[in-house]
């Protein structure tokens, strides 16, 4: 435990002092800081990645300008480079692989937590739309379990909900825990002047606003005037350097918009950071299959997504079909698992059920409920990992966790996803998809094949 501490002390010693290095003269120094990685590095095939980093920071000046973004706020940037790169992923990681083995299950990097299921919009599809309205967590329940994650080597927290602003003692919550990185779902429209300059202090929390596109798409779905609320927040936070990002939920109708040159640039002219996108599952409130992408949509995004990467500063993730790089599903505890309002246990924000509770658990026990364990024997759901997902990808494979597992359905209505109309749904297009996937996965590989060959002439 002491030589934990040592080690987490030193981490953020030396990553605070590498982002103030970078900051003064990013262009320069991010090139400087490579080129001694290179020199450290030990095995040939270290070498060969830094090697292309270096190349793609070349030849992409997109990721400088990113760079440049970031350090205008170079307490925000140290922060998050202490409490996730150094806490989370250097110092937690080795925490948590040692508990792994020691408890048999997996130990994730982050935890989605719903602190409160109250909003004060009424979206149409929420996917959180059926959780009990009056369902919150006492402050002290939620500082326990920030607690309890860091003594297992987890140092990152999303919060979602509901709206987490609804939730009174969320700030003063987090700033009982600077050594760790938060994250939240918001739609936006409760972040004043005062909410602003609190999580400017803070500096390790950083909201992600809800958006459908621009304001006739997205106040359709969430109601009149909230485009310009969003909006009116992301000037409040840009003004104050808080970085903060956007969640996209992708549907049939909004998909070119949303993945447009016009949108993106439009996101990175207001300060936008990053960009998790989602693809809709009909789950929540009134699901509605018909918004699903199609298979050959979904083809498109898998191109269009890694191309924008090259194109825009601004990192996008583009979740189910970026499964490649987490080598499928995240989910069951393997590398996340979500905890709604009630404290149920839930293995993803988009598989409601449950076969435990944390209110009178802890965090290391509920790890090893026996639907965690299902998923996680399970996992890859499929050797094409873009094809990761056991509800839109291998919906079978859910039925027969659940069933296994024992779990319940966490609210009304969530289990229509396992039978009925919804569920024929989702065995078909998981069919199409299988193919389409296989396609691009063809082609992604034939194009590493080229480029490894570029590398090595280019060695010669």
């Amino acid at each position: 435990m002491v030589f934990e501490t040592v080690r987490k002390v030193a981490t953020e010693v030396a990553l605070d002092q590498a982002v103030q290095y970078v900051t003064k003269d990013p262009e320069r120094n991010l090139f400087t800081m490579i080129d001694f990685a290179e020199k450290l590095a030990t095995r040939p095939e270290q070498k060969e990645s830094i090697a292309r980093l270096r190349k793609h920071f070349k030849n992409h000046q997109n990721v400088l300008e990113q760079a440049r973004r970031l350090s205008k706020n170079p307490k925000m940037l140290s922060k998050f480079m202490i409490n996730w790169v150094g806490n989370n992923i250097l110092v937690g990681k080795d925490v948590r692989e040692n508990l792994a083995r020691e408890l048999g299950v997996s130990v994730p990097n982050l935890i989605l937590i719903d602190p409160t299921s109250a909003c004060n919009l009424h979206c149409e599809g929420c996917w959180a739309g059926e959780y009990k309205k009056a369902d919150t967590m006492e402050p002290e329940l939620l500082n326990r379990i920030f607690n309890e994650a860091k003594e297992l080597g987890i140092y990152w927290i999303v919060l979602s909900g509901g709206e987490p602003f609804m939730y009174k003692p969320l700030l003063d919550v987090v700033a009982e825990h600077p050594d760790m990185g938060f994250m939240c779902y918001t739609n936006g429209t409760l972040i004043d002047e005062k909410t602003a300059d609190r999580l400017a202090e803070l500096a390790n929390f950083s909201p992600a606003f809800s958006l459908e596109g621009w304001r006739e798409q997205t106040d359709s779905r969430r109601g009149k005037g909230v485009f310009d609320k969003v909006m009116r927040s992301m000037d409040l936070l840009r003004e104050r350097g808080v970085f903060f990002g956007t969640s996209l939920t992708a549907t049939r109708y909004n998909i070119e918009t949303l993945f447009s040159d016009e949108f993106i640039d439009f996101l990175v002219d207001k300060g936008v950071v990053y960009c998790w996108s989602f693809h809709y599952i009909p789950i929540g409130r009134n699901p509605n299959v018909d918004l699903m992408i199609t298979p050959e949509q979904r083809a498109w995004m898998a191109e269009r997504v890694p191309q924008l990467r090259t194109e825009k500063p601004i990192l996008l993730a583009d979740f189910w079909n970026d499964g490649e790089a987490t080598s499928g599903c995240i989910a069951g505890g393997r590398i996340y698992f979500h905890i709604n309002s009630a404290c149920e246990v839930e293995p993803c924000a988009f598989a409601h059920f449950a076969a435990d509770n944390i209110r009178h658990k802890s965090l290391k026990e509920v790890l090893q409920n026996p639907l965690f364990k299902a998923y996680q024997k399970r996992q890859p759901f499929c050797k094409n990992h873009l094809a990761p997902c056991p509800i839109i990808d291998h919906p079978q494979a859910l039925r027969d966790i659940v069933a296994e597992s024992g779990a319940h359905p966490t609210h009304k209505g969530a289990e229509t996803i396992l039978t009925g109309r919804v569920a024929a749904h989702l065995d078909d297009l998981s069919a199409r998809w299988g193919v389409e996937a296989d396609k691009v996965k063809a082609r992604r590989e034939e194009k590493k094949k080229m480029e490894k060959k570029e590398y090595v002439q280019a060695q010669q």
